[in-house]
């Protein structure tokens, strides 16, 4: 078999360093085993929100946060992989972010003790809030067009989301599914919403249109 590949990222840089200020000294001298593209090998933190936030999506992302679901970390890496404009964690604030892998640290997360505070947010910023569950009542994602400023809403794994979120969702989607199980895993389903919402919206001519 062939041997597994050794850990992601860089060793230490040779000197002398390059003179650029979002370049971190230590990461610098010690190598750079982050799990990011190879534009920010050596970057800060900060440097690599600050590059981020130039071409944010305009699409936001929120999660219930009720039972601590392992899920909410795995939603939240293909958040910034898609580079969406906000995270907003509703219920709990301590959520799970085990399967996330630090990559929260590069998004704005935001937390709402209620749906209330959360609509109001999103109200506030012109955002339309889709639900993404395969209850009665939902269409099916593949044939729905997402609007450019949407913010998709996730349940907990199993219970889904709860009416008091339906209830500010100007409408409810659902993946179509061909075989026997009930439904996919909530982190499973929100890539494949992102990615829906991305192949109409992520760099099109009307984004950037709207971003000029």
């Amino acid at each position: 078999m062939t041997a597994a590949a050794g850990a992601p990222g860089v060793g230490p840089h040779p000197k002398p360093w390059p003179d650029d200020p979002r370049l971190d000294p230590e990461l610098l001298e010690q190598g750079d085993h982050r799990n990011v593209i190879d534009r920010y090998r050596y970057w800060t933190v900060s440097a690599i929100v600050a590059d981020l936030d130039t071409t944010r999506q305009p699409l936001h992302i929120a999660i219930q946060n009720w039972e601590h679901d392992f899920n909410i970390g795995s939603i939240v890496r293909t958040a910034n992989a898609f580079n969406v404009a906000g995270v907003h964690i509703i219920g709990r604030r301590r959520w799970n972010r085990r399967g996330a892998m630090v990559t929260d640290r590069y998004l704005h997360v935001e937390h709402h003790a209620s749906v209330a505070d959360f609509a109001d947010r999103l109200a506030a910023d012109g955002y339309v809030v889709i639900g993404v569950d395969n209850l009665q009542g939902a269409v099916p994602l593949e044939s729905y067009q997402l609007p450019q400023r949407t913010c998709l809403v996730f349940g907990s794994e199993g219970p889904g989301l709860t009416d008091e979120l339906l209830a500010v969702c100007e409408q409810l989607v659902a993946i179509t599914q061909y075989g026997s199980t009930r439904s996919i895993n909530a982190g499973a389903a929100a890539a494949i919403a992102m990615y829906h919402w991305a192949l109409r919206w992520a760099g099109s001519r009307e984004m950037q249109a709207g971003n000029e």
